[in-house]
Formats: C-alpha cells, structure tokens, sequence
C-alpha cells in the first residue's frame, strides 16, 4: 500500500525538479504544493516543524537569501521568523518532501529515498 507524500515544490526549482524524477522512479505518485503559489498558513508551518523535528523555523529557511537579511531576521524571534514565512513563502526551503509523520528538507534530493525506506 503506497504511503502518501506530500512535496512542497517550487516548478522553476532544479532539485525539486530532481526529487520529483526520484520519487517517479520509486513508483510515488505525490501531493505537489506550490508554495508560491498558494502560501503555507501559520499553522501549516507549524506542522512542518513537527514533521521535520525541530523548534527552529530556520531550519526550513532560506537563510542566505537577501530578503532574509533585508528583514533582519538573523535575531528574530520564532514567532517573527514564522511570520515572515507566512508573508514571504519564497524563504521558505525546498524541496520539503512529507511522508507520514516525517518531513525531510530534500538537499540533496537524495534524502528522499532514506524518507522512503523508513
């Protein structure tokens, strides 16, 4: 029975391109999200967190991103951090791929196959 996955992915991406190649290969068949397009909620975020094992959303930034200095956001607090990802998706990593009750951030994309094999 094939588990379901859930990617959140940006088109113009090369390695959510590449994990979109990986997880065919595997025979998944996943849930895309464009985050671009329709922004992840506070709570959706939130949930990323608990799927990717961490208390810190900067884990899921992109934290070399000019935007992310521009906001001074390298002190901001986590419910400050969560705000800008609301307002500001494309600071948000990717790929992040979730299967079950467990996400990876898919850099390299590879990752994904040791998600696939728990």
């Amino acid at each position: 029975m094939e588990r379901a996955c859930e990617v959140y992915f940006n088109p113009s991406c090369s390695k959510c391109q590449k994990v979109r190649t990986l997880l065919e290969g595997e025979g998944v068949t996943p849930t895309y999200r464009e985050y671009l397009t329709v922004a992840p909620s506070r709570a959706e975020l939130e949930r990323l967190m608990v799927l990717l094992r961490t208390d810190d959303p900067r884990t899921m930034m992109r934290t070399g991103e000019r935007l992310y200095e521009e906001l001074g956001l390298a002190s901001a607090s986590r419910d400050a951090l969560l705000d800008a990802l609301v307002q500001h998706p494309s600071l948000l990593e990717r790929p992040i791929v979730i299967v079950g009750d467990r996400a990876v951030i898919a850099r390299p994309p590879e990752k994904v196959e040791e998600l696939l094999r728990r």
